[in-house]
């Protein structure tokens, strides 16, 4: 595998949308492992790459460690350990492509609807009971198919954080569903040596696609942010349901 050229065309710009999504695009990432499973199994990929995504989450959660929401924090983390629990219990009994379907068509809809509405809408108060179902929806389906951005962003956009505040707190929950994830990732028997070594091998463009993103979303008009967000939640979900819909 490390001396496969397809390897590495598919790796490399896996690892630098991973990169950019940790640097604050954020849902763009999940197109990373798609892009590996064009030349290794979908499993692996996700293997080899959740290592990389926990050194990524240090650069995200640095840059932005002053700019978070508790709140939010506090309500979803404790169901996301529920979601990341009930995934990795029901992965046997559960179509990865039917989640990728389902996920796939609410964030389309989610943010079809959140572009027309955007300017009017007032700012959603983040709800406990609310907060914590979508934080577990957001574990579930991280374990499951890797797809846990649009459960977080349907609960927190309605809430109209500013911009680096919405990074910095979807950086801090991501950083600790990718920690809560390696247990399961572990029983399975993917932290291989074949597999570590990948990582370690593209863990510096890991980094430096990070720290790119982190330079790239800075630049980006506040105002624009959340229209670039809700563009990237659309192409998300058009490839969510594509996947899910061939696969069935």
């Amino acid at each position: 595998m490390l001396t496969d050229p397809l390897f590495y065309l598919a790796a490399i710009p896996a690892v630098i949308l991973l990169g950019l999504a940790k640097g604050g695009f954020a849902g763009i990432g999940m197109l990373g492992v798609p892009l590996m499973a064009l030349v290794i199994s979908p499993v692996q990929a996700a293997a080899i790459l959740l290592p990389i995504l926990m050194v990524q989450d240090i650069v995200s959660v640095w840059a932005f460690r002053r700019e978070r929401n508790d709140r939010v924090l506090a309500q979803m983390l404790p169901g996301a350990a529920l979601g990341i629990a009930a995934g990795y219990a029901l992965a046997a009994y559960v179509s990865v492509a039917m989640v990728e379907l389902a996920v796939g068509v609410i964030t389309l809809v989610f943010a079809v609807q959140r572009m027309r509405a955007a300017h009017d809408a007032p700012a959603a108060v983040s709800q406990t009971w609310a907060g914590a179902a979508m934080g577990a929806a957001s574990g579930f389906t991280s374990q499951i198919a890797h797809a846990g951005a649009p459960p977080f962003q349907m609960h927190v956009i309605p809430m109209r954080l500013d911009r680096d505040t919405f990074i910095g707190t979807s950086a801090i929950f991501f950083a600790v569903v990718n920690w809560m994830k390696v247990p399961a990732y572990a029983a399975l028997g993917q932290f291989t040596p074949g597999n570590l070594r990948a990582a370690a091998v593209l863990m510096p463009l890991a980094i430096a696609s990070t720290w790119a993103g982190v330079w790239l979303v800075r630049r980006v008009n506040p105002a624009s942010f959340y229209r670039i967000i809700h563009i990237l939640m659309i192409v998300v979900g058009a490839k969510l349901v594509w996947d899910g819909a061939a696969a069935l």
